[in-house]
């Protein structure tokens, strides 16, 4: 496990405003991009250079398909497959979870445009970790327990009756993230990778 907190990731609201107002990151590992995709029943829509072109494919996209489908970015990263979806939240999903995380583990967190955030940790098909980044106080998952000592570390109120600082969870989710996966997300990343974008149908559940 990483020594990573949210001062490793402050840079993720200050350079990418548009995409921190709404995204979803999923990490999932032992799997390559095209399989993530096969997963997700996913249509092969092109390739793209970097987040903002994704945001703006994205954008497109959902005035045809908003409510039935997601645009996603996907690219391999150190073993793992990160996906980027700018605006949606199929990576919240059980149904989308447990089936890319059957045999391996993923790792998503979320946030929109109304502040409702998740963070969840799958495993085997599992749900090992799922809470509210702005109320990390509340856990559930077959082992809500076993990340205390990180969340805290890395910048989260994880006792009842604790306020959370507004101006660090976005940082504290990632850095959490990086804690559970190994995998540190950078600046570079999100603006210079090539992602195979796709349009994925949206899961029940």
């Amino acid at each position: 496990m990483t020594n990573a907190t949210a001062d490793d990731y402050r840079w993720f609201e200050a350079d990418f405003a548009r995409l921190a107002e709404a995204y979803c990151i999923t990490l999932v590992r032992g799997i390559t991009p095209v399989e993530v995709l096969q997963v997700l029943k996913a249509e092969v829509r092109g390739h793209g250079i970097g987040v903002a072109a994704l945001d703006e494919h994205a954008y497109e996209t959902a005035q045809v398909h908003e409510g039935t489908h997601g645009y996603l970015g996907v690219a391999p990263l150190h073993g793992w497959t990160v996906i980027v979806e700018p605006n949606g939240y199929i990576g919240t999903l059980d149904g989308a979870l447990s089936h890319l995380s059957a045999g391996r583990a993923v790792v998503s967190h979320f946030r929109n445009v109304n502040a409702v955030d998740h963070f969840n940790w799958f495993e085997n098909g599992k749900l090992r970790l799922h809470f509210e980044p702005l109320f990390a106080y509340y856990r559930d998952g077959s082992d809500p327990e076993s990340l205390v000592t990180a969340m805290r570390e890395v910048g989260f109120a994880t006792e009842e009756g604790s306020s959370a600082d507004l101006d660090v969870v976005t940082a504290a989710t990632f850095a959490l993230a990086e804690r559970v996966t190994g995998i540190r997300l950078t600046p570079e990343f999100l603006e210079s990778t090539q992602f195979i974008e796709g349009l994925a149908p949206i899961p029940s559940g």
